[in-house]
């Protein structure tokens, strides 16, 4: 006991009490702000630089469905570009992906959720994750989701073993071939109606790996997706908040 007393003394406090609230590092790579003020031939340059092609030139803006969030653009032109610790990343809405000069926040469109997704879905939400080629990161960060300090099982979102006691899939990676009939197979074990979410850059664009023979998105051009959830990979908090946003809950 004196141990155990000596190590919650020592850690403190980590469990994180308001996930719509809660502050995260300075350092942490979210929502990037760009310049009103910022030259064509800057966007030109930046966008040449760029290694996922996440940077239009006209109209200025960055996509964060393509975004690696390496900063390469804020190292090169940190007056016109710089990335926040703005968490909020998750839209349901594609377009709104497009971050332009002057926006100041991203949130999902309340007028666009399917009507049944509240109605049915508020109080408890299961999903299944399906790694469709991914690299572990988002895998790995969406565990986290559930662990004893984000803890999103207390609004009634868990992840689930099998497609068939989920109401939705969390998808991550590009959707390589190998993944692409068992993506399928697993949707169509979920009970109507479905929820689709893709997880971070390279679910939602194909990222680094979207010109791959070995990526087979044909899946995402038969189905609606109700969520995009940002990162590289995607935050804990992005994901949460995203969610709670898609199902209409305000608190716990």
């Amino acid at each position: 006991m004196r141990n155990f007393l000596r190590i919650a003394r020592k850690h403190g406090i980590q469990y994180v009490p308001d996930l719509r609230q809660a502050k995260v590092s300075p350092l942490f790579r979210g929502r990037p702000v760009i310049s009103g003020n910022i030259t064509a031939r800057e966007a030109g340059d930046l966008a040449a630089l760029c290694p996922a092609g996440a940077i239009q030139t006209d109209p200025v803006g960055i996509n964060l469905g393509k975004c690696v969030f390496c900063r390469e653009c804020e190292f090169a032109c940190p007056e016109k570009i710089r990335f926040t610790n703005d968490y909020r990343l998750a839209v349901n809405d594609p377009a709104d992906l497009i971050v332009y000069p002057g926006d100041q926040e991203i949130r999902v469109k309340k007028e666009k959720v399917r009507t049944e997704i509240p109605k049915m879905f508020r109080n408890s939400l299961k999903l299944r994750q399906v790694s469709a080629g991914g690299d572990n990161s988002c895998e790995m960060e969406l565990n986290a989701a559930g662990n004893v300090n984000f803890d999103m099982g207390r609004f009634g979102i868990e992840f689930v073993a099998s497609p068939r006691h989920a109401d939705g899939i969390v998808i991550t990676g590009p959707i390589s071939g190998n993944m692409s009939d068992a993506l399928q197979i697993c949707h169509e074990a979920v009970p109507t109606p479905r929820i689709i979410i893709l997880a971070g850059t390279d679910a939602i664009s194909g990222g680094l790996y979207k010109e791959s023979p070995a990526v087979n998105r044909a899946f995402l051009d038969k189905y609606p997706v109700d969520l995009y959830v940002p990162g590289n990979p995607t935050h804990p908090l992005t994901f949460i908040n995203g969610v709670l946003d898609l199902i209409n809950r305000v608190s716990s």
